[in-house]
């Protein structure tokens, strides 16, 4: 069966399959659901999935050889927010959204591995269903640990991309997203009367001074540094429950990003002391939480040149579009760190309409993307196996 043919017959199980995981989404760890309707589908294929570890996630094999592994990665975790799109698929779990995609990559992945499974990939070709990908440092982490990346000889992945239009595809050599880690600063005061302000440490404003320094101070002493941009932006505020009453307890919490990866690796030292420069005087006993993420995704030369090579093949020219470097953080950095690979960004776009970034609770795609990502992921297999000694 051709490629066009197997889309023809199956193009409309894979969307009604990303819709089902669309109004069922599941956050990082908790992804049963999802992880069973893979291994159901899987083993209707004929194939043999291994369930990881930790419980979620999986991966399965396609086709046969005895030389390095092909590895296609989807993630399938969703994100701890409200869906507020009304299609007949939106969300039916409160407060969990798939506002990043990671449906669509699975639904693509899902297909690419249905097509090998009658249809010889001209090698062995390893699907990875990464579960845990938003939560840090990324579920990729127990890929690699069970050894599954061990005789992968390249890996590809793709992302959802709202800004481009369905049928174009974006390619980047070198770093195509950001390192991202995870900053807690937990404030301690005496409490106290809002009438009396000056009685106390006032941790709402201590609180509020740090939330709009910190920033501003890590930048400068990034730059003194010589180093590269970071971004570090708030999410979560908490402080307080009583209009008349000075909270003893303040927390921060948000992310730090930054593209350049040895900035990444001095951010630590650089935060400690940009917390101690602006609350050292303040009156506040305070705990700096930094877990480090994920570093920057950096795309290989050769798996991206061979990439951009299957896809104008496969579709022309035109669809393979360049692709700045987001402030985005990726796991599937972990996996470039270690194999040769390419990450790139699926137009999801319909071309009318505004467009809707990531993760915004009116996040859709244009489901036509889900054939271009199965053909995408296809054309780099044959591709790469086809160079193969």
């Amino acid at each position: 069966m051709s490629l066009a043919e197997f889309l023809a017959t199956r193009g409309e199980e894979l969307i009604s399959f990303r819709r089902d995981l669309h109004a069922h989404p599941e956050l990082s760890e908790q992804e049963t659901r999802t992880t069973a309707a893979l291994v159901r589908r899987l083993q209707v294929a004929g194939l043999e999935p291994k369930v990881l570890n930790c419980g979620t996630g999986l991966i399965c094999d396609v086709g046969t050889g005895d030389g390095p592994v092909l590895a296609l990665r989807a993630d399938i975790d969703a994100l701890a927010m409200a869906d507020e799109c009304h299609t007949p698929y939106r969300s039916h779990i409160d407060g969990v959204a798939h506002a990043c995609g990671h449906d669509v990559h699975t639904a693509i992945v899902l297909g690419a591995g249905l097509y090998f499974a009658s249809n010889s990939p001209g090698g062995r070709v390893r699907l990875i269903f990464e579960p845990a990908e938003e939560s840090v440092p990324g579920g990729a982490i127990d890929v690699i640990d069970e050894g599954h990346l061990e005789d992968v000889g390249v890996i590809f992945g793709l992302h959802c991309d709202p800004k481009k239009h369905v049928g174009h595809i974006g390619l980047r050599t070198g770093p195509v997203s950001s390192a991202s880690d995870v900053v807690r600063v937990t404030l301690h005061g005496p409490g106290g009367h809002t009438a009396r302000p000056e009685a106390t440490v006032d941790l709402v404003t201590v609180m509020s001074e740090l939330a709009l320094k910190l920033p501003q101070v890590l930048t400068e002493r990034v730059e003194h540094a010589d180093k590269g941009p970071i971004r570090l932006v708030w999410g979560a505020v908490a402080s307080g429950d009583a209009a008349n009453v000075i909270p003893a307890k303040a927390v921060l919490t948000g992310t730090l990003r930054t593209p350049d990866r040895v900035v990444w690796e001095a951010l630590g030292r650089l935060l400690d002391e940009s917390v101690e420069q602006i609350l050292g005087d303040s009156g506040v006993e305070w705990e700096l939480y930094h877990r480090q993420g994920v570093p920057p995704v950096e795309n290989h030369v050769e798996p991206t040149a061979l990439w951009a090579d299957a896809i104008a093949e496969e579709f022309g020219q035109e669809a393979v579009v360049p692709t700045e470097q987001s402030w985005g953080g990726d796991s599937f950095a972990w996996y470039v760190d270690r194999v040769p690979g390419c990450y790139a960004r699926l137009g999801v776009h319909n071309g009318n309409g505004e467009t809707h970034d990531l993760h915004a609770s009116n996040f859709d795609v244009d489901e036509r993307a889900i054939a271009v990502g199965v053909r995408a992921m296809v054309a780099a297999t044959r591709a790469w196996f086809a160079r193969q000694p």
